[in-house]
């Protein structure tokens, strides 16, 4: 298992590697990542902002990533995800889960990101041509967490 909240960019392949390499048990990889998108609702986005606090974010990823290896039969797991300024196209979160089958691979993948965008720490301000303004959970992202149970 491991989590990883930082500034930098990250390789989407480097990563895997690093995370698979030399555990024959792996047979199914699923990943998700997460890109700053252009648009929030009806308007254009120049730039996303997220603010975590140092030690709680990594504390309360740690407990998300623990939960999916207590469901799901899990060889490896990743999660990294960034903070501070951010750009449209710029990467935001990946989350990666290894198993000896694809079916625990991508329910754990699917699963850590519904409670990500629900449980993580993270504050987002987004900014577009009317300012800035700090982003609200969505119902939606709720609601795609509440089929995992607590």
């Amino acid at each position: 298992m491991t989590v990883r909240v930082q500034a930098e960019d990250f390789d989407i392949g480097v990563e895997i590697d690093a995370l698979t390499s030399g555990n024959p048990r792996i047979g199914g990889i699923a990943s998700f990542m997460g890109v700053v998108r252009a648009e929030g609702g009806d308007q254009a986005i120049s730039a996303m902002t997220l603010e975590h606090y140092p030690g709680m974010t990594e504390k309360k990823l740690a407990e998300i990533e623990a939960e999916a290896h207590g469901r799901w039969p899990l060889e490896a797991s990743l999660i990294i995800h960034r903070h501070g300024r951010l750009e449209p196209g710029d990467r935001i979160v990946l989350v990666v889960t290894c198993a000896k089958s694809r079916g625990p691979a991508l329910a754990a993948c699917e699963f850590l990101i519904d409670w990500l965008k629900t449980k993580a720490p993270f504050w987002k301000l987004e900014e577009s041509d009317q300012g800035a303004e700090w982003v609200d959970a969505r119902e939606s992202d709720d609601e795609a967490a509440s089929k995992w149970g607590e």
